[in-house]
């Protein structure tokens, strides 16, 4: 569908409406029957409703007219959205900012023209008048509609008109157009505009309805009628629309501040002044410009400086600037020079990073420096825990990096691993494999010493280790520090690597670095700090003091916090304690992120001691005390069968990863009681959980248990493997 289709939908409901006026009886003057909105653009889509108002003169009452009007509109099947008021009450309708935005776009249909015109001139006045005061009421409407539905380039199930970049951003945009302040609508946005409009008449007629979200089964179908090659196609083609419109919108509502911030006495200058900044460049009205002495085809680094300083400063890099560097700058050299490196990392360190990294990809001027990024541009995520695409993503990296280049002694080169470290997705091996050696290749490409080039491709090779370890294996186990040692051995890549994985997290959504999974990572890393600095890694003991009750038998105690709770129990010891405490956790649907086990000796007697971190905030500590009291004194614990798994679990022995213990990695599907199950099986071979590592990937668990013969001897080989093979059995069966 095109623009074509539309126009013709709009003059047969045109023809509707002509006929149901001239039915209804109306005058020719004083009365006029207008369209408004997309329809007043005569933009309709297959089911959008009919936007029209019966707008008449003072005085003059169009009496019972307006009724008989409405029936055969009704009666034709269009959906129909319908006033009647005066030319000074349609004014005084204006006030109301939505309101003012649909009038905008008023279009004559029956009736008396010149009053069609007049309101449409009447509005058009209105609006320009009343800009200065409207402009920051409409950009805080702008930014809680956004908060609401998210980015059109990021979410899953976008909506095409209301999210950021959406239509409804391209019709502000012809607003702030009609201020006469700015220059916003772009020949590139009003392009985006009429392709995401050919989007949803194409969404609307797949799904027969009025929709704007485009659901993730919508979009091979999609695709098909766009002449795109696949899902994917589609969703990257729709994303760039949004990310086109997106970028224009942020660009216009700071040229709307600076406007609006500007000295009285400079709004008549027509010739804007330039403050110079650096060799080269000059700051203009709030953007980043060339000053006069520029000499673009004889600085190839001057690309990257004008990013550089627009980043720094946060203010706007001039599409005009970047177009025109893109035509007569020459290329850089290979290697860099230091100038162009250190732009580099000051761009990426800046806190205006966002807005020019767009105006940058906007204008063609990214694949000049950076070809590369064209592999990860609009790039779903795999896991839906990322709230962007794999580029947005990386650029979010960068900021969350930048805030953290003091602890670290190459803030360059923290900045470039956290640019590069996604460079290898959508490859068909593991993206950290895949992008190692693109990411050397670019480092070297950009001037890095040997040294570097070595330590960026280790930090994209390995940004998962950190976080992978710490909550799949024991930090308190040697092996599991040696691990990271293997590929970090020194205090300065650990610190780069600690400062990256944080980064990544934040990026990625804010569950991704929860104050559990933060402590955890601290952790491992001070221990592999310590041992770098040669003092000799901590026994593996309890880190948290348990007073035990003496007058009970049992005594729970519960931490909680705003992202989850600490549950520690402490009882006489017996075969099966620590399987019926995770089954209790269980019967409560509590999720266990990690679980820990030791015996304690107080007053000459043992006590079993096990430490719990759940997710569950809002886990009502006196129901858990009850509950687990009743199954450590014996209760039966009776989990609801969950029926046939779809994928077979694993389970594997992971005998380089500990040398006190057993160590067993199980994958199986994610459900309530997978831990009791194991648990309970491994108590029935008499071996001895001291610690389980629980983690979900999608609708997979990840648990890892570190077991150990009584009286603390690590299980043997044959050991391991029998109770691999009765974990396998457990958990192939549904219960």
């Amino acid at each position: 569908m095109s623009a074509t289709d539309r126009a013709a939908r709009a003059a047969a409901a045109d023809g509707i409406c002509q006929e149901a006026y001239a039915a209804a009886g109306g005058p020719e003057a004083g009365v006029a029957l207008v369209a408004v909105g997309g329809y007043g653009r005569a933009e309709l889509a297959p089911h959008s409703d009919l936007d029209v108002v019966l707008v008449h003169e003072p005085g003059v009452d169009p009496g019972a007219m307006g009724e008989q009007l409405w029936y055969p509109l009704w009666n034709s099947g269009r959906r129909l959205d319908h006033a009647v008021r005066s030319l000074p009450e349609m004014v005084d309708a204006a006030q109301d900012l939505r309101v003012a935005l649909g009038l905008l776009d008023v279009r004559h249909l029956a009736g008396d023209s010149g009053l069609a015109m007049q309101l449409r001139t009447t509005m058009l006045a209105d609006w320009r008048r009343r800009a200065r005061q409207s402009l920051p009421e409409l950009r805080a409407l702008v930014a809680k509609r956004h908060a609401v539905l998210g980015e059109l380039a990021h979410e899953s199930v976008p909506d095409l008109k209301e999210a950021e970049g959406g239509l409804r951003d391209a019709g502000v945009l012809r607003a702030l157009e009609a201020t006469w302040l700015v220059d916003a609508s772009t020949p590139a946005s009003e392009s985006a505009r009429m392709a995401l409009l050919d989007v949803r008449d194409e969404l609307h007629d797949l799904a027969g309805r009025p929709t704007d979200r485009v659901a993730p089964e919508l979009w091979a179908p999609l695709a098909e009628r766009l002449g795109l090659a696949d899902a994917e196609a589609a969703q990257r083609h729709v994303r760039s629309l949004g990310r086109r419109i997106t970028h224009v919108s942020r660009l216009s509502w700071r040229r709307v501040d600076a406007v609006l911030a500007r000295p009285s006495g400079e709004r008549g200058r027509r010739t804007p002044a330039l403050q110079p900044v650096a060799r080269g460049i000059a700051l203009s009205r709030g953007e980043v410009v060339l000053d006069r002495q520029a000499r673009p085809a004889a600085d190839p680094t001057l690309l990257l400086r004008a990013a550089a300083e627009a980043a720094s400063r946060d203010v706007v890099l001039a599409p005009v600037t970047a177009a025109r560097l893109v035509r007569e700058a020459p290329s850089l050299p290979v290697p860099w020079p230091a100038e162009a490196r250190d732009a580099l990392v000051r761009l990426l360190a800046g806190p205006g990073l966002l807005h020019v990294w767009e105006t940058l990809e906007e204008t063609g001027a990214l694949e000049t420096f950076l070809p590369e990024w064209d592999a990860i541009r609009l790039l779903p995520h795999a896991s839906a825990i990322h709230r962007f695409t794999v580029d947005r993503h990386s650029v979010e990296t960068c900021t969350e990096a930048a805030a953290l280049i003091r602890s670290v002694a190459r803030p360059d080169v923290l900045m470039v691993a956290a640019l590069l470290h996604d460079i290898g997705k959508g490859e068909l091996v593991e993206h950290s494999v895949a992008g190692e050696p693109i990411a050397r290749e670019i480092a070297t490409r950009m001037g890095f010493d040997a040294a570097a080039v070595d330590m960026v491709g280790a930090l994209v090779r390995w940004h998962l280790l950190l976080g992978e370890t710490a909550t799949t294996r024991d930090p308190d186990d040697p092996v599991t520090v040696e691990r990271v040692l293997a590929r970090f051995p020194t205090a300065q890549g650990l610190a780069l690597l600690h400062a990256l994985t944080e980064a990544d997290a934040r990026a990625t959504a804010p569950q991704a670095w929860s104050s559990w999974r933060a402590t955890l990572i601290d952790r491992l890393v001070e221990r592999a700090r310590s041992v770098v600095a040669g003092d000799a890694p901590a026994e593996d003991e309890p880190t948290l003091e348990v007073p035990v009750a003496q007058s009970s038998t049992i005594q729970v105690d519960v931490a909680t916090d705003e992202e989850g709770a600490r549950v520690t129990v402490v009882a006489a010891d017996r075969v099966g304690l620590l399987a019926d405490i995770a089954g209790a956790l269980a019967l409560l649907r509590v999720s266990v992120r990690s679980a820990r086990a030791w015996s304690q000796l107080t007053d000459g007697e043992e006590w079993a001691c096990s430490l719990w971190e759940v997710a569950d905030a809002d886990l009502d500590p006196g129901v858990l005390r009850d509950r687990l009291r009743r199954v450590v004194a014996g209760e039966e614990v009776r989990l609801p069968s969950y029926g046939d798994r779809v994928l077979p679990p694993t389970v594997a022995v992971r005998g380089d990863s500990s040398r006190r213990c057993a160590v067993l990695e199980v994958r199986a599907a994610d459900r309530p009681g997978t831990l009791y199950d194991v648990l309970g099986t491994l108590a029935g071979l008499d071996l001895a959980v001291r610690s389980a590592h629980v983690a979900t990937l999608g609708p997979q668990a990840v648990d890892v248990f570190y077991v150990q013969e009584p009286g603390g001897v690590r299980p043997s080989d044959e050991r391991a493997a029998e109770a691999a093979r009765a974990l396998r059995g457990v958990l192939a069966g549904a219960r």
